[in-house]
């Protein structure tokens, strides 16, 4: 007989009992706050031509992508990395509603390499997107929705980290065109916090001077006023003034949380062009939701419109929340077979989970802490010794 080697791709996983339970109860209590905060509900499809797809970032997103060809079109088609873009199309091109929208959603991304090691590639990401509001509330109730869906999954107290696209973009900005560097290598630099890195790049100058000094501007949001010295660019500085203003709205509205920020956080897959925002948690170790404003990016599809959302990984999320409780054994009783079954219902229709033996004989499985135990004519529920 042939053997096969049933292994999965690196990177790609899957969950059993009773993990994979536990993620679907998280993510049945996300979509129901997002819900009772007015978001409305969508499902884009997992796989779309693939100029749909890349149409809000980078190249770094265009790496993550998984590409196939469509045998019915011809056409390249790529397999979602990312939800939010999706919700941008949905909003430009689908609903073309007036005022403002919001849609949240759940589902599997897929990565063409993991994000860090031990990563999963097929993360789990639920998100909530604004259309519409171009004010710095809208960005606040975001922060604020995003936190509550990480202490509704057991998260308390987690590090909100906040920071502004506008300072980054308008120090490249003042470069001028006499710099010559690769744009893509400073964001990663930027990003990887590498001031070595950007001084090879840009070399002399005020503008570049800043940049270089950008990753070391962060910590404790009470801290925030002093970066004004660092920095000298009228449109940075004014970026810094709406981060300021942004705090002061998440700290009304979100009183459990530590708030810090950091200038070179530049989140996402460089759709942001504003406000942008990660929270982590020291039980993790890794971030565990993030967002921004990212206006205008359903341009491409007709309509320039304001935005701003997040997304949260709810594979991290497992194990935050407290564990679901056993269930109850339910003996084998032919005689009396109706009456068992009449409490078997009534229990699950009160939302206890309810394991019915299929012969005479047959033992409690693991799991169950409870069994039905006939006495007095009565059915009921008993703990396993």
């Amino acid at each position: 007989m042939k053997r096969y080697n049933w292994r999965l791709p690196e990177g790609v996983g899957e969950l059993l009992p009773p993990r994979a339970w536990d993620l679907e109860m998280i993510r049945r209590c996300v979509l129901d706050l997002f819900h009772s905060w007015g978001f409305e509900y969508v499902e884009p499809p997992i796989i779309e031509y693939l100029d749909s797809l890349l149409v809000a970032g980078g190249s770094d997103l265009d790496l993550q992508t998984l590409k196939v060809v469509d045998q019915r079109s011809g056409r390249m088609m790529g397999v979602r990395a990312d939800i939010t873009s999706q919700t941008a199309r949905i909003d430009a091109h689908s609903l073309r509603a007036g005022g403002i929208t919001r849609l949240c959603y759940a589902g599997t991304v897929v990565h063409a390499n993991p994000a860090a090691t031990l990563e999963s590639r097929v993360p789990i990401k639920a998100g909530a997107e604004l259309f519409g509001d171009a004010s710095l509330a809208a960005d606040a109730e975001v922060v604020a929705l995003m936190l509550e869906s990480l202490r509704r999954s057991g998260v308390e107290t987690p590090v909100l980290v906040v920071g502004h696209m506008g300072v980054y973009n308008a120090l490249v900005n003042a470069l001028g065109e006499e710099t010559e560097f690769d744009t893509q290598a400073l964001f990663e630099a930027v990003q990887s916090k590498s001031e070595t890195d950007i001084a090879q790049l840009l070399g002399d100058g005020e503008a570049a001077d800043q940049l270089v000094r950008l990753p070391t501007l962060m910590g404790a949001v009470d801290s925030l006023a002093d970066t004004r010295s660092a920095l000298t660019n009228a449109d940075a500085l004014a970026a810094v003034d709406a981060l300021a203003e942004l705090v002061d709205l998440v700290k009304m509205r979100c009183t459990q949380v530590e708030l810090r920020y950091d200038l070179a956080e530049l989140a996402g897959y460089g759709y942001h062009n504003g406000p942008v925002f990660a929270a982590f948690h020291g039980d993790h170790g890794r971030v565990l939701a993030r967002g921004g404003r990212y206006d205008g990016v359903g341009a491409v599809f007709g309509r320039a419109r304001p935005a701003t959302g997040f997304d949260v990984n709810l594979s991290r999320l497992i194990g935050a929340s407290t564990p679901e409780c056993g269930c109850i054994f339910a003996p084998w009783r032919a005689g009396d077979g109706e009456d068992l079954q009449g409490r078997i219902d009534t229990l699950r229709s009160q939302g206890e989970r309810v394991v019915s033996a299929l012969a005479a004989g047959q033992s409690a499985p693991a799991g169950c802490d409870r069994q039905l135990v006939l006495k007095g004519g009565v059915w009921q529920v008993h703990s396993i010794q």
